[in-house]
């Protein structure tokens, strides 16, 4: 019934532009749809509730899932790896909920165009987005994001740097986010291994796949950082954590293993080959 209910409104979507109000409207009911079903105790599957709006794959449906059933109390988010930010896990709640926050990338015209287009484009939030051009370290980012005037609880934290994100996230402790979402290396399968800490490291490095933490090595992390896995994208490398005092009746932890099934994740894990006698880190919390 869900699906059916997903696929009849992305479609709309299509036809229809991503920023439209009969977008927002039908985001709207989808919404209270998933209030209805909290309140019945019929919550579907959040690996079921994906969409594409905004986002570079299914994010879109999941984050309204999540925020739904949360009332959505903080309507705040911070991205970073976000390029211009427009094709992002946070745009769709900006455009279509009201969310403000944080744009971080190190290209300085991927920042450019992200000013023009949010600044022509804007939302109702009277706070508007804030963007920032910079490179992003462990030992800058607590520093980056409260200069830029975020601090305490925030709904969203958005990762996605190709490199350090398992250690600017380890790093961080300025802000406390309701969800995060994050990038994994599933070409590392179920091996417990983060490439080590390098602040000049820059995309592809010595080698496209010797970079990142494997998806167990990132749930340990937020585990110790007080998060658990509630779900990924469908090829399974976005990984989705909740904090762990949030809807603890009403979404499931769930195993790494569980969200490595797509069939793309043999044929990644296959170019680890390469890779795999390399210099890697296992950590102890």
């Amino acid at each position: 019934m869900l699906k059916h209910y997903l696929k009849k409104y992305l479609k709309y979507y299509k036809v229809r532009g991503r920023m439209s109000l009969s977008v927002n409207l039908q985001q709207q009911r989808l919404y209270l749809y998933y209030r209805d079903l909290l309140k019945e105790n019929a919550l579907p599957d959040i690996q079921d509730t994906g969409l594409k709006v905004f986002s570079q794959f299914e994010e879109d449906g999941m984050l309204l899932y999540l925020f739904a059933l949360l009332d959505m109390p903080n309507r705040t988010f911070i991205e970073f790896g976000s390029d211009d930010g427009i094709n992002s896990n946070s745009a769709n709640l900006y455009y279509h909920h009201r969310f403000t926050g944080l744009f971080m990338d190190g290209n300085p015209q991927a920042i450019e165009r992200g000013k023009h287009f949010f600044s022509r484009h804007k939302n109702t939030n009277p706070k508007p987005v804030v963007f920032k051009e910079t490179m992003i370290t462990a030992e800058n980012i607590n520093e980056l994001i409260k200069d830029a005037g975020f601090e305490g609880e925030i709904g969203l934290l958005s990762i996605d740097i190709d490199g350090n994100d398992y250690w600017v996230w380890k790093a961080m402790d300025v802000v406390q986010p309701q969800v995060v979402i994050i990038e994994t290396h599933n070409e590392f399968g179920m091996n417990d291994i983060v490439v080590p800490y390098d602040p000049e490291y820059m995309y592809p490095g010595k080698h496209p796949t010797y970079h990142g933490a494997s998806p167990v090595a990132m749930t340990k992390l937020a585990k110790h950082k007080g998060y658990r896995l509630v779900g990924a994208n469908e090829l399974g490398f976005n990984f989705i954590f909740l904090r762990e005092d949030l809807l603890v009746d009403e979404v499931p932890t769930v195993s790494v293993e569980s969200l490595l099934q797509h069939p793309s994740n043999k044929e990644a894990q296959a170019r680890f080959q390469a890779v795999k006698d390399w210099e890697f880190v296992t950590e102890e919390f």
